[in-house]
């Protein structure tokens, strides 16, 4: 049985930072003004939208407005945000290595969706 990762607010912090400083230029590039926080665990209300079937864990989400979505005449009214689910991350995380990995590997998946990035280029970056 993997042991359960349980970091406070600053490691997992530093966890993030370390992470997000992997993710190729190409796509880091776009998270200049993308906010990234971080909450324990997902809203109930979140988990029933995203995940209705039970057995999959919501590590990240994309809140925002898609670059495909936006026009000159109605720009968002609030930051893009990239949220992180600390528990569940850690939950299927076993080592502080394995939680960067997918801390990158989730962060790289919401801001390619919200870029248009495809399944495929993602999988020639390494994250199919």
């Amino acid at each position: 049985m993997k042991k359960r990762l349980r970091l406070n607010e600053m490691e997992f912090d530093r966890v993030v930072k370390r992470a997000i400083k992997r993710i190729p230029p190409e796509i880091r590039e776009h998270l200049h003004n993308v906010l990234i926080t971080v909450q324990k665990r997902p809203a109930r209300e979140v988990l029933a939208e995203i995940s209705p079937h039970r057995d999959e864990s919501v590590l990240g989400m994309y809140q925002g407005t898609s670059l495909r979505d936006r026009t000159l005449m109605y720009p968002p009214l609030y930051p893009d945000t990239i949220v992180l689910f600390q528990e569940p991350l850690e939950k299927m995380c076993g080592t502080i290595k394995e939680l960067e990995d997918q801390i990158e590997i989730t962060v790289v998946h919401e801001i390619a969706h919200f870029l248009g990035i495809s399944e495929e280029r993602l999988a020639e970056l390494g994250y199919g």
